[in-house]
């Protein structure tokens, strides 16, 4: 078990890059040990080493989150580890974008064991330790395609929506016992999954918000700030829609 017992732990999925990576150096910014997941372990020793070298706490935890018993376990280590879970922030997502009639079945099911089903086992596997603590900050980043759907991303859309029913379930049992749950929908985010739209779409996009500009990973990065700090206790159920004004267009 870790002797440091000064630092909230936080987890951290998709930690690798774009949202997920801004999200693990505004935590370990914030004094949390930051435990960065991801398949894959390269890219998690160089966000170790940067989040290291500012002076924050950090460990790589390199799993297949769409393996729902080996990421349990994985979970269930970090608590004995550390002796406690204090954060989970179940970032990590794909597409397999396609129009449904159209859509496979293993399309379908692999977005929604990546996007959803792993959120729920990351939940269920920390959710004890948090309890054991009686503190605990969770947190389902979702997206505007959740809210309001987007035309050929079925499962995708299927799976962020999903995630915000599954919000409120938790944040109804388990608020009795200290923790709450929220979500955060991120509109256009300047990320690799956005990279590649055509100038145009961006353009049109860009029109439809209130702030004239795509997002940043560290603007949806404050939000979870603010929504995993010890000061958001009164926080909970709730989805944070944090797209620039797109969404009132």
């Amino acid at each position: 078990m870790s002797t440091d017992t000064t630092r909230r732990i936080a987890i951290v999925t998709g930690a690798s890059r774009g949202i997920g990576k801004a999200i693990a150096l505004r935590l370990a910014k914030d004094g949390r040990h930051v435990v960065l997941v991801a398949r894959s372990e390269g890219p998690l020793n160089d966000l170790k080493a940067q989040i290291e070298a500012a002076g924050g706490a950090a460990s790589v935890l390199a799993c297949d989150i769409s393996d729902a018993a080996g990421f349990a376990k994985a979970i269930e280590g970090v608590a004995e580890k550390h002796g406690r879970i204090d954060v989970l922030v179940n970032n990590a997502g794909i597409t397999k974008d396609g129009l449904a009639l159209r859509m496979s079945d293993e399309d379908w099911d692999l977005v929604l064991d990546t996007n959803l089903k792993s959120a729920f086992v990351a939940i269920r596997a920390a959710a004890r330790a948090m309890m054991k603590g009686r503190f605990g900050r969770i947190v389902n980043i979702s997206s505007t395609s959740g809210v309001a759907g987007n035309a050929g991303q079925a499962n995708y859309a299927a799976a962020k929506s999903g995630l915000l029913g599954l919000t409120k379930t938790i944040a109804k049992e388990l608020g009795g016992k200290g923790i709450t749950c929220n979500a955060i929908a991120p509109g256009f985010i300047e990320t690799d999954m956005t990279a590649n739209l055509p100038a145009e779409v961006k353009e049109g996009v860009t029109k439809l918000m209130a702030i004239k500009r795509l997002g940043t990973p560290e603007d949806i990065a404050a939000a979870v700030a603010y929504v995993t700090s010890d000061e958001a206790g009164f926080l909970t159920g709730q989805t944070l829609v944090v797209d620039g004004g797109m969404l009132m267009a």
